[in-house]
């Protein structure tokens, strides 16, 4: 495996050496490299490109990684992962997309991921996106992600995009049903003028169905964010929204929230702050002997950790 590609997967998720559980690697629109074990089987799709992923039922804590690595300019890479976890069972699944561009061409991936999580099971779900390379071709990452959850099911679900991405407009689509808790968190840092955008739509369709979505950003120099949720209360559920950027330089962030109650028993709730750094947060630090620059940097990571 060449260097570039080690660095990407090391960026996306954390691989250096052996990996640990089930994985599918895929490098440029092709898979590479398979490993199945007892519980989690992947099988290639034979309609469009993409694979689907079993779990068999009370697995434990096991890992599934499908990390995708893309360093051929000019690629547009389209992949349709659907992932069938079976019941009581409880794992961990890393994903995410890593760019390296040299070149003119833009290099873009969709990967759209369909979940769907039988009664009592439970998975979290990592997805990091990373874009690098000295090229002027843009790296681009469209994913969507569509998560159907069975009575007493959960999934939690934890993004990261802090580097190098240039575009993005991220989907999430969330379906449930009884006893069903689905826990949302986003981090994006943009520079330059790169922009994201990301759309959360949950339906509570079940009694006692219950959503966080939380998102955390920072805008700099001239790039342009915004953040979309759609939240349905049907039936007795809890749905909670909270959307909190800093902005800073000539940047823009627009927050778009939308909560339907079609229920009394529905309770809703949505948060959202837009603001550059605090003063006196940085006075603080600086005091402490850290130069301007230096407190901003502390107070992101701090922010965004």
């Amino acid at each position: 495996m060449e260097q570039i590609d080690k660095k990407l997967l090391k960026e996306i998720s954390d691989i250096d050496g052996e990996i640990k559980g089930a994985y599918n690697i895929r490098k440029n629109g092709k898979g590479i490299e398979r490993k199945v074990t007892e519980n989690i089987n992947i099988v290639t799709k034979t309609d469009k490109p993409g694979i689907d992923i079993y779990v068999k039922e009370n697995t434990k804590f096991e890992f599934v990684h499908i990390p995708v690595i893309i360093t051929e300019s000019g690629l547009n890479d389209v992949v349709y992962n659907d992932f069938y976890i079976g019941k009581n069972a409880n794992v961990v699944i890393i994903a995410g997309c890593g760019i390296h561009n040299d070149h003119h061409k833009n290099s873009q991936h969709d990967g759209i991921h369909r979940f769907f999580l039988e009664e009592g099971a439970k998975v979290k779900y990592i997805e990091k996106h990373y874009g690098e390379g000295s090229g002027d071709g843009k790296r681009i990452l469209n994913p969507v992600t569509e998560v159907y959850l069975k009575d007493g099911s959960n999934l939690e679900m934890e993004t990261v995009q802090i580097k190098g991405v240039d575009s993005t407009v991220r989907t999430t689509k969330g379906v449930l049903e009884n006893n069903t808790n689905l826990l949302i968190s986003e981090k994006i840092m943009t520079h330059g003028v790169q922009t994201a955008k990301t759309i959360f739509t949950v339906d509570l369709n079940g009694e006692n169905s219950s959503t966080k979505v939380t998102s955390r950003s920072v805008a700099t120099e001239k790039s342009v964010q915004q953040f979309e949720s759609h939240i349905t209360g049907n039936t007795k559920c809890f749905g909670h929204v909270e959307c909190d950027a800093i902005i800073k330089d000539e940047a823009k962030v627009i927050a778009i929230p939308s909560i339907i109650a079609n229920n009394v028993e529905a309770n809703l709730v949505h948060e959202a702050t837009i603001g550059k750094i605090a003063g006196e947060q940085l006075i603080k630090l600086m005091t402490l002997g850290l130069d301007e620059k230096e407190a901003e940097k502390e107070i992101i990571n701090g922010f965004l950790k």
